[in-house]
């Protein structure tokens, strides 16, 4: 039985991530366009310079910090769901890895708690694994929100930046990709398991150029933030979802509509999500073959042999984390 006080801090944990995922960059972005007419210009001017100096530390691995990232917040945030990282099999700190997370949900609650923080102990599973989330790199535009979410191990979703990561000689690097972006957010369903991976191959050539190992991460359950938060869903043929793929044609960013429940009653609208039990379980690695003259036929090949052991995962684990025998993935 949780005590009042532990419940506060986990509500506490869960407003935070939410509010600064959603409002943190445009707030200071509208703060410092503010300052430059006031008598604290100089503050704008000052941080423009040091981001124009500092531009391209997201593409070189970003700025990880221990400390925010060890914040007994996030054991708090984890301890909401509460959250779980089980893996199938050992991750050897003597490789390198291309973890893929699916699905990518509506703010990647899971994937910040297991690899951006130690709220599950991801460092103790997997000693000597050094984590980097890559996120679009127009999240590194945005002031202040740039150096907070670096200070994660967040990095640039870019080949820079990712051929940089796995070329270092210090093994160990481990490139976390949400490979269905934010495209996968339009089809953050309650009860419906669909990923968005069938044409996205970008992943498998990254581990072709520097041959680490491909390893699946599926959460659970159904899918991740599919099940905590309440999504309007528009059909096909509606005029809002050609509406939402152009937006996120130009701005790569969903226009989801979505709600949770209050901050005091589960049955009222809010940004709470709904505390439901997420499970995220890491696969058995794949071998990938270093091969920079890759072909597309290797490209191909590798990308199957993923689609098939993210699909037995989900097959092995569904029951388990509290799905129908009767439920399967859909690839788009």
């Amino acid at each position: 039985m949780k005590t009042l006080k532990k419940q506060q801090l986990e509500v506490l944990s869960i407003y935070k991530y939410v509010f600064c995922f959603l409002f943190m960059g445009p707030f200071f972005s509208f703060l410092a366009s503010f300052l430059l007419f006031t008598s604290l210009w100089w503050l704008s001017v000052l941080y423009s310079v040091w981001l124009f100096l500092d531009q391209d530390i997201p593409h070189r691995g970003g700025r990880c910090c221990q400390w925010t990232r060890n914040w007994a917040l996030w054991k708090h945030l984890s301890d909401y769901f509460p959250i779980k990282l089980i893996k199938t099999a050992e991750l050897p700190s003597d490789g390198n890895y291309v973890p893929v997370t699916h699905p990518h949900g509506i703010l990647a609650i899971a994937s910040f708690c297991n690899f951006c923080t130690e709220g599950t102990g991801s460092s103790q599973q997997f000693p000597g694994l050094q984590f980097s989330v890559a996120i679009l790199n127009r999240f590194f535009c945005l002031p202040v929100y740039r150096d907070y979410v670096m200070s994660y191990g967040v990095c640039s979703m870019n080949r820079q930046s990712l051929d940089f990561i796995l070329s270092q000689p210090q093994l160990g690097q481990a490139v976390v990709i949400m490979v269905g972006g934010a495209h996968e957010a339009l089809h953050a369903i309650p009860g419906q398991h669909c990923l968005i991976l069938r044409n996205r191959k970008g992943f498998v050539r990254l581990a072709l150029r520097h041959g680490p190992l491909l390893s699946c991460l599926l959460t659970f359950p159904a899918a991740l933030e599919n099940d905590i938060f309440r999504v309007k869903a528009f059909a096909p043929d509606s005029w809002q979802r050609p509406f939402q793929v152009t937006i996120k044609k130009s701005v790569d960013i969903s226009p989801c509509i979505f709600w949770g429940c209050g901050l005091f009653s589960a049955k009222s609208w809010g940004l709470m999500p709904l505390a439901r039990p997420i499970t995220t379980v890491v696969g058995r690695p794949i071998p990938v073959p270093q091969c920079p003259q890759r072909t597309e036929e290797q490209v191909d090949h590798y990308h199957t042999l993923y689609m098939k052991a993210l699909e037995q995962l989900f097959e092995e684990h569904k029951e388990s984390c509290g799905l129908l025998a009767s439920t399967h993935l859909t690839f788009f």
